[in-house]
């Protein structure tokens, strides 16, 4: 009911947001004496942040072509290569021609480390990675999981819960082939670090070189933060009752039990809400002043952030329970598909944990906890970094990530490149 509630909603907005579509339009035209007063600036800001408040926020697009090495554009084609309902297997496809003339070397020659990117599927798109992506585009063949809306997966196509994610994240480790650097950022850490278990178990031959957990949730007890306390404070059933709700009937996924995005998104808005309300005050100040480029930082990413999508109700109440309630990873106790999990079975797959000083998601110690599991991993294969000043975000984002994380972990990538060669050849 809540969801179509919702929906009703949005819809009743939609003259109200012509109306200020409108507004805005009729106040900027050049032609208007109006629009250059303070009065019909102030006008037209309100009408901007209104339309910005009330609009439904789809899927983002990458926008990543072209991506610049060395100086000169190189043009990125995105492919699917691996699909199943509830995730596509994405790669972003270099322009090799255009590579190798801004390296001045041999097509032939380029042989860039595979990169696998676990996007979380904790409400927001693959989308919010766009920098992390970015980042590793220039030295790298990027791949990252799409984790797919499940209001728009129809019924049909069956259930999809956590141990499914982790069969998922197994599958496309393989279908990236042997030699490749696993990097889950945050809530894929539990069920990523499971799959590589899995694959080190089976001596599988694919199974990746390396393994980055950034801001991941592997043990949720260390340094507890808001999001978990409130896991562990409300039962189970206090979450399946109140949280989960049915797709209506305009979406493919129709009558599916979900847990909404809308939802998910009230929570992290909550979170830091003087936080949001302040910018979109500097926001609406920023529009009467004509400070574009501003105003256009703040668009950029609130598109990104509003844009949400829903888990399905198994997925959802299985994380909260298996990983926020009773950490059945931490505590040597998670099962797939009835097999255990058995992190101490990785041997030879190096480990680099990257967590933020100012974490407010993660805390500092869930993440580190990766080594504590991986116990017959020798030290040499081990690396932990907790970064200064940087919050939950800018562990996979922003300046100091493009800077500094990002060469830190593609040095990491490098110097496991030629022992996994090593290992591959015996």
């Amino acid at each position: 009911m809540l969801y179509s509630l919702m929906e009703m909603g949005r819809a009743a907005m939609l003259p109200w947001r012509a109306a200020a579509n409108v507004t805005r339009r009729t106040l900027r035209n050049p032609l208007n004496p109006a629009g250059e007063t303070l009065a019909g600036r102030a006008m037209a800001a309100g009408a901007d942040l209104f339309e910005s408040l009330t609009r439904y926020y789809g899927k983002p697009e990458w926008g990543l072509s072209p991506v610049e090495v060395d100086g000169r554009p190189v043009d990125v084609e995105i492919q699917t290569v691996w699909s199943k309902p509830f995730c596509n297997l994405l790669h972003f496809e270099r322009d090799r021609s255009a590579l190798a003339q801004a390296r001045g070397v041999d097509e032939r020659e380029i042989n860039d480390p595979k990169v696998l990117l676990v996007a979380p599927m904790s409400g927001h798109y693959a989308t919010l990675l766009r920098g992390t992506v970015e980042a590793f585009l220039p030295d790298c063949e990027v791949y990252i999981t799409d984790w797919t809306d499940a209001r728009m997966v129809p019924v049909m196509d069956g259930r999809f819960d956590l141990d499914d994610y982790v069969l998922y994240v197994r599958e496309m480790i393989e279908a990236v082939g042997e030699s490749a650097h696993v990097v889950a950022v945050c809530q894929p850490g539990p069920p990523t670090l499971a799959a590589i278990a899995l694959m080190a178990e089976d001596e599988d031959p694919r199974r990746p070189a390396s393994m980055t957990f950034m801001g991941s949730p592997i043990d949720s007890r260390k340094s507890p933060t808001v999001p978990n306390k409130l896991s562990e404070e409300r039962p189970y059933e206090w979450f399946r009752d109140n949280l989960i709700h049915s797709v209506p009937a305009t979406y493919p996924g129709a009558l599916r039990r979900v847990y909404p995005g809308f939802l998910q998104l009230t929570g992290f808005i909550n979170m830091n809400f003087d936080r949001h309300v302040d910018a979109h005050y500097r926001f609406f100040n920023h529009l009467i002043e004509g400070d574009g480029d501003n105003a256009e930082k703040h668009r950029g990413f609130y598109d990104e952030y509003l844009s949400v999508m829903d888990l399905t109700e198994e997925f959802y109440l299985q994380t909260i329970r298996d990983v926020f309630q009773e950490h059945k990873l931490a505590r040597g106790l998670m099962t797939v598909r009835g097999r255990k999990v058995r992190p101490e079975a990785i041997t030879d797959i190096a480990l680099l944990t990257v967590e933020g000083e100012n974490d407010d998601i993660s805390g500092i110690g869930q993440t580190q906890a990766a080594h504590g599991l991986c116990s017959n991993l020798p030290d040499a294969l081990q690396m932990d970094h907790v970064h200064p000043k940087v919050g939950h975000y800018g562990v996979f984002n922003g300046r100091r990530f493009r800077e500094e994380i990002a060469p830190m972990m593609k040095a990491f990538m490098a110097r496991h490149a030629v022992r996994a060669a090593r290992r591959k050849a015996a």
